[in-house]
């Protein structure tokens, strides 16, 4: 077992934003959650650099049969080149505030659950009937195999089926990248549930490490299954896109009301750079059977995200935009990294509401506090008085001339009128030095976090570093 590791705000904070945060209200400690490593002893999946004990890119649900059973899952042992040595999972049946050993979900050769050597992009879903969804996306990175895969749990996540596989692409030359899935459980329908991921196409090779806007092509796919995980419909193209184009962070959403459907993204087309990329989505009213062709909302204008200071860089969830749904009204919101509030400069967070059912969409405006420092990695969720919760880190107490560590912090800001101002911003967690985490493609906690939402109570899910502790880089907490 590996203790929580005491939290020390670090030094060189300026005195504008200690006299600004102490106006901010705190919440009670974070709960530990990945207080177990279940893949300690595996040794698969090189080349590259495993970062033993390093847990990042969290994903939270509810159980809507009973809201105070949560499930947690997590990429475990990063590796630098992608993916990690497998997912794993834990279960709380008190709302957030104990967990159960955390667990391996069976999406990788280090799990036993199939082959593949390496498992990414965790996502989990939870149906009204109480059975959870899982899903990867699994891979090798010593050929080309790739897949998505699901698996299902009945037990309020404490133990998961065999998984069934819903894509595989393991051609050896023309090389198929399933990339970046996610699932949602129908609201209103036992048993329904769906998976969308984007489907890169390149000519050769492991495309993992390649850039996105790299790829020939990347159409959004969709699979459905109607009967509890048991089997899912063959795999088919819901964003069609010519050559140099691609979608990105494909996440559905759904009306309880009327059972239509959402499918958010990333819309990236030429010229090439992240700030090209477009918000947008596409809809279904027939169970997915029909879409909608892509409805721009916004451009995306994220310029990434670095060290002030230093110049080095921080991945982040620069190009996934967000969405989240009231679940009474239907109301639409969309949240996403921007620079168009301070000239380009860096990465702060956008959001964007539609009322008509996506016809129209407001005018972005920013949600983070303004510090003259990046805000990155939004999470945001609806609960069911109609409050909207957006979580993000931010930069704010890094000193200027401070090289040594990078100072983050973790925020919660809310709307109580339906996503026009926000205020009551919370410090969930912080100051922790964000060199500590796992550098893959730059220091990395995850190009996502979770955020759900009990009644009217709010439960972050994030990772936060052990600052400085090399041996075990990164946890997860949640915050109920």
């Amino acid at each position: 077992m590996r203790s929580n590791k005491s939290r020390v705000l670090l030094s060189g904070i300026p005195l504008a934003v200690v006299l600004a945060t102490s106006m901010t209200a705190s919440r009670a400690a974070p709960v530990l959650v990945s207080n177990f490593n279940p893949f300690a002893t595996c040794a698969i999946g090189g080349p590259g650099t495993s970062y033993v004990n390093a847990e990042v890119e969290p994903w939270l649900a509810t159980n809507p049969h009973n809201p105070s059973n949560l499930i947690g899952v997590w990429q475990q042992d990063r590796w630098d080149n992608g993916g990690a040595h497998g997912l794993a999972v834990s279960s709380s049946f008190d709302g957030g505030f104990t967990w159960g050993k955390p667990a391996k979900l069976p999406f990788s050769a280090c799990a036993g659950g199939t082959a593949y050597e390496r498992a990414s992009d965790p996502w989990v879903s939870i149906g009204p009937d109480g059975t959870a969804y899982a899903v990867s996306i699994s891979f090798n990175q010593s050929n080309n195999s790739n897949g998505v895969l699901a698996s299902v749990s009945k037990d309020g996540g404490q133990t998961w089926a065999q998984p069934k596989t819903i894509i595989a692409n393991n051609e050896p030359t023309l090389q198929f990248f399933n990339d970046k899935e996610s699932v949602t459980a129908n609201p209103i329908k036992a048993g329904v549930a769906y998976a969308v991921w984007d489907r890169l196409e390149l000519p050769n090779g492991n495309p993992y490490a390649n850039t996105h806007t790299a790829a020939f092509r990347g159409p959004s796919m969709f699979s459905r299954t109607i009967d509890g995980g048991t089997t899912w419909s063959p795999p088919s193209v819901i964003v069609s896109v010519p050559s140099r184009q691609q979608t990105i962070g494909n996440q559905i959403v759904v009306n309880s009301q009327d059972g239509t459907l959402y499918d958010f993204f990333d819309l990236i087309s030429p010229p090439f750079s992240k700030a090209a990329g477009k918000v947008a989505f596409i809809k279904s009213t027939d169970d997915g059977a029909t879409w909608t062709q892509p409805k721009v909302i916004s451009g995306l204008q994220t310029v990434s995200v670095f060290d002030p200071n230093t110049g080095e860089a921080v991945r982040s969830g620069d190009i996934i935009p967000e969405p989240a749904i009231d679940p009474k009204t239907g109301q639409l919101y969309a949240v996403w990294q921007d620079s168009r509030f301070n000239g380009g400069l860096y990465d702060e967070i956008a959001l964007s509401t539609s009322k008509d059912g996506g016809s129209t969409w407001s005018t972005p405006i920013r949600v983070n506090t303004p510090t003259g420092r990046p805000a990155f990695n939004p999470g945001i969720n609806v609960n069911s008085s109609g409050t909207v919760a957006v979580t993000y880190y931010d930069f704010r107490n890094l000193a200027d001339g401070n090289i040594a560590t990078l100072p983050t912090d973790i925020w919660q800001t809310t709307s109580t009128d339906k996503g026009t101002t926000f205020a009551n911003e919370t410090h969930l967690a912080g100051a922790f030095d964000l060199k500590t985490a796992p550098n893959a493609e730059g220091f990395f906690v995850g190009d996502y976090q979770g955020l759900i939402s009990i009644g009217s109570t709010f439960v972050p899910f994030f990772v936060q570093t052990n600052s400085g502790d090399l041996s075990n880089r990164t946890d997860v907490f949640a915050q109920p």
